[in-house]
Formats: structure tokens, sequence, C-alpha cells
């Protein structure tokens, strides 16, 4: 991997339980030369104490951004991606739900078939997921497959957050979502309804050990359907 080709981007609230084994797996695992963004809410977030540590004993460069749209997962994710310069942009969790050693080949795919959007996949073959709510986990498989098998798009996963996005994509595309997690599909739908090209690579989704989620079920969900339906229109 050339210098400064990735950025990875990890919101974060409150993980100082995660902060130190995301980053040890993610040093010990991404090949190659990346820009580390955390993007927080406040100040006083519980992870920024423990990254202070952790990036000296592994000599790495982290680079703190606080959200500049206001709280919350979307806005940070949103406040990552602006702020990386690079030609490929990977969101992650703090919580090790993502395997980092699948980051590299979700930039080998980008190299390999042009993709403007790599979306790591638990649904297709070689993916898993490990854990979490039972419905949460039904709802989602369910609205995967049937995007992929009735509406045709390119990915078993959509909804799924880690995905790798090509920066030049990013500053064409206009984020419209309000909620949360669902900034993922919004973007794997415009791009495929704009003739951008969409790849995936298996990967395997572990529930978290440590700390809470904030993901919100009940709240993000219409906002999940609204993508889900754009799904079947002619524009978007």
């Amino acid at each position: 991997m050339q210098k400064n080709r990735l950025s990875i981007v990890i919101p974060v609230y409150n993980e100082g339980e995660n902060i130190r084994q995301a980053l040890e797996a993610i040093a010990h695992s991404v090949q190659g030369d990346y820009q580390l963004y955390i993007v927080y809410d406040m100040p006083e977030d519980t992870t920024l104490p423990v990254l202070d540590i952790v990036e000296k004993e592994l000599d790495i460069c982290v680079s703190r951004v606080q959200n500049h749209y206001g709280r919350g997962v979307l806005n940070a994710i949103k406040t990552g991606m602006e702020c990386a310069g690079t030609e490929y942009v990977v969101v992650t969790m703090a919580d090790l739900s993502d395997p980092p050693e699948v980051i590299n080949t979700m930039v080998e795919t980008a190299d390999r078939e042009g993709a403007d959007i790599v979306c790591a996949s638990r649904y297709m073959r070689g993916g898993r997921q490990i854990g979490g709510p039972w419905l949460k986990g039904l709802m989602s498989r369910c609205a995967g497959w049937s995007l992929y098998l009735i509406a045709g798009l390119p990915t078993h996963d959509p909804t799924n957050s880690f995905k790798l996005y090509r920066k030049d994509f990013l500053t064409k595309v206009p984020i419209e979502s309000t909620g949360g997690f669902e900034l993922g599909i919004e973007l794997v739908i415009k791009a495929w309804k704009r003739g951008y090209k969409i790849a995936e690579v298996p990967t395997c989704w572990y529930d978290r050990t440590g700390g809470e989620s904030n993901f919100q079920l009940r709240k993000w969900l219409p906002k999940y359907l609204h993508w889900y339906f754009a799904a079947f229109c002619k524009k978007v």
C-alpha cells in the first residue's frame, strides 16, 4: 500500500474500555501506511486519556477530531469522512466488532476492481455474525438478501457500517441521513443508483464485549426503511 492512501475513521463515545485493544489490533493487522482519526463528541470522553497512553506505547500517530456537527455517531462519522484526505476512507468501530485485518482485503479489492465502495459483508459466502440482538440481526439479514435478490443491489449487506469509501465519491455525494448508522445503506443505495462501482468482501462481525452499544433500533428503524424502499425507486 502506498503512503497516505488510507484513512481509518473511528467514532467513539466513552470507549475507554475498548480503544486500547482496538488500536493494538489495527497496528498489528493493517498493512502499509494509514492515518487514524478518532472522532469524539466531548472533551470529557473517557476514550481520550487512554488514547494518550496507548499512542505512546504503540508509537502511532492518531488524529483526535472533535465532532463539529453535534453529538451522535452519524455526525462523528461525517466529521471523520470530511477530515480524511486520503484516497480511501474506512469506517470501523472501537469495539472490535469489525476484524481490522479485513481492511487489507477491502483496499486490495478497491484497487483490483476500481470500486468506489467496498462493503464488508456478514451475509455473503464466507461471512458470519456472532452474537448481538437476534431481532436486529434477522432484520438486517432479511433486508440485505431481499435487496440483493429482488432489487439487484450488488452487496448482501448494505446495512453494515464497516465499509471502505473512495474519497472522491464522498466529496460528490451528499449525506442526507439524520439518525445514525443508516448512513451506510444510504451511501450504498446512492452509489448504486448513480452508477458507482460497489464490491464486497466477507467479514465476521462480533458483538461487543466492553462498553455499551449506541445502536437504537426503535429510533432508527424508520430511517433504515426510508433507504430500503429508496432502492426500488428509479432515482435517489
